[in-house]
């Protein structure tokens, strides 16, 4: 399954600037451990994600005088699977995506974990063929908006949460999993945050790490 790529994944790539040469590697980028459990993105997103950081690290040395823990939080922002997934979701990744008859019929195609996911293993095969400065210049041209925004400027949730806390000389907040559910490629995490002899609130997202955020960030706006 791997080893072609339809012409019109082809035209696609060529509008964004990558210029397939070596359909196996593109076609990989491109495929879910479901649909190949060989032949799949999964090595090119361990080098895509290095390719991004570097690129977007770089790019904010260059943009900005703010002092290292800024430019870290604004980092993890731009580079996060929700940005990637967004970036992926523009540029028409889900249209492309291969997947497993079980992994699309659970909607897939529509994961933020599988997009982002592809969308770094796509930096991986720009990198492999083309080299550094065409993934360099393929990230500056999608994450523009973003990097124009004021993506990772505010405080994070859980951050904020955690001073205010000490602020108001409370414990400091507890989270717990309440629910899993769903496969690995779509699973869904309800946490729910407290804050002792003050309340709490509960969010559901795509990993626990994102439903901690937003459980926080629903304190705060409930209690803050």
């Amino acid at each position: 399954m791997t080893g072609t790529l339809p012409p019109e994944t082809i035209r696609w790539l060529e509008d964004l600037g990558l210029h397939p040469q070596d359909n196996d590697l593109w076609a990989a980028a491109l495929t879910h451990g479901s649909a190949d459990a060989q032949r799949n993105y999964e090595r090119l997103e361990f080098v895509g994600d290095r390719v991004l950081g570097l690129s977007i690290a770089r790019w904010l040395y260059d943009l900005e005088s703010a002092a290292e823990g800024e430019l870290a939080q604004r980092l993890n922002a731009l580079v996060s699977r929700r940005m990637c997934a967004t970036v992926a979701r523009r540029i028409g990744v889900a249209d492309h995506v291969r997947l497993g008859k079980q992994a699309r019929e659970d909607g897939g195609a529509g994961s933020d974990n599988i997009l982002g996911d592809v969308m770094e293993a796509m930096l991986g095969a720009a990198l492999l063929e083309h080299g550094f400065d065409v993934a360099r210049d393929f990230v500056r041209r999608e994450w523009g908006d973003a990097v124009e925004s004021d993506a990772g400027r505010a405080k994070h949730p859980k951050s904020a949460l955690q001073e205010w806390a000490a602020a108001n000389r409370r414990r400091p907040p507890e989270y717990t999993v309440l629910d899993r559910s769903g496969p690995d490629h779509s699973a869904q995490f309800t946490v729910r945050v407290s804050v002792n002899k003050v309340g709490e609130a509960e969010a559901t997202a795509s990993s626990k790490q994102d439903a901690e955020t937003a459980a926080a960030r629903a304190f705060m706006k409930r209690y803050g």
